[in-house]
């Protein structure tokens, strides 16, 4: 293992909110390593998992126990009813006045999640971008209608092959504006994104990335859903569901939650339901890698071996803050 403290001091400057991070894949262990953090450094943990924001989605988002959370301050957690948005911006604003109130009770805040977009605005704000077109919107949902949305995809990726590798085939609506974007401005999506990445928001920060070994972390990944699913979790879905909530809408219409909806509709087998949910699961960790092994200031730590490492590092970061 290889990291140098230079990462955390190069940074640091006067009269800014230190912010400490730990990001990884789904199933890596952020949990547990953000708890042995806190629970020695002063810290209070601000949640940046886009599914712990609602309420009832407790087991399917391997939400923190109440146990946990009584030990520890947590934000940004059962904050919406799963058919109340809370949008990317919404949530840096949240995030940011948590961040601060947090520092300014003489704590250190602590970010914990895998949503890399939603990690990245805290650092530098949110990229927002021209006024939407309907006028291209229009002629853009023609063409996806007409030939198809990986058509729209294929031209994306001759403007733009770096957000063309980000965003989904299917995804109409992000390839949309990806292309929108380049059409309104002459510029790329990327170009406009990586710029204002490196915008000034008054803080300083020091990135943990929880790392585990590629077979390790798809066996925890099945061996956490079948915990969630002998918890409880078809029970959980059935409930959001009773309560009027559409499995077929954000925030249900995701992993584990989607294939169990599926099973209490009778179309999968609970089996089959599990056995996707996993598969899904694995894809997304393999996703949440590619994203996040592009932030170069991120150092790398396995969770069970660099529990020591992450807290000298991060107290180290904490106490130049104060000093």
């Amino acid at each position: 293992m290889s990291f140098s403290v230079a990462q955390i001091d190069a940074s640091v400057g006067p009269a800014r909110i230190a912010v400490g991070f730990i990001v990884g894949p789904t199933g890596a262990g952020k949990s547990a390593l953000a708890m042995a953090v806190t629970e020695r450094l002063n810290c209070e943990i601000v949640n940046a998992d886009s599914r712990q924001f609602y309420r009832g989605m407790d087991l399917g988002t391997a939400k923190p126990s109440a146990d946990d959370r009584a030990r520890v301050p947590h934000h940004l957690i059962d904050v919406r009813d799963p058919d109340e948005s809370l949008d990317v911006a919404e949530f840096a604003r949240l995030a940011r006045a948590a961040i601060d109130e947090i520092a300014a009770r003489g704590r250190n805040p602590l970010v914990v999640g895998g949503s890399g977009l939603y990690l990245r605005v805290i650092r530098g704000g949110i990229f927002r971008g021209p006024a939407a077109s309907m006028e291209i919107r229009y002629r853009l949902a023609k063409i996806a209608a007409e030939q198809g949305v990986a058509h729209l995809h294929q031209r994306l990726r001759e403007i733009d092959p770096e957000s063309a590798n980000r965003i989904g085939v299917n995804d109409l609506y992000r390839i949309a504006r990806a292309i929108e974007v380049f059409e309104l401005t002459g510029e790329t999506i990327t170009a406009h994104q990586q710029r204002h990445r490196f915008a000034d928001i008054g803080y300083d920060t020091f990135t943990v990335g929880v790392e585990v070994e590629r077979k390790k972390l798809y066996d925890a990944i099945d061996t956490r859903f079948d915990a969630m699913v002998a918890a409880g979790l078809v029970e959980e879905v059935r409930a959001l569901v009773e309560a009027g909530y559409s499995p077929d809408k954000p925030p249900l219409s995701t992993i584990g939650y989607k294939q169990m909806a599926a099973h209490l509709r009778g179309e999968l087998a609970l089996a089959d339901a599990v056995a996707l949910a996993k598969q899904e699961s694995r894809r997304l960790a393999k996703r949440q890698l590619t994203w996040f092994r592009r932030e170069p200031e991120i150092v790398w730590l396995d969770p069970e071996r660099g529990v020591q490492d992450a807290l000298a590092l991060f107290e180290k970061f904490f106490r130049r803050r104060q000093n």
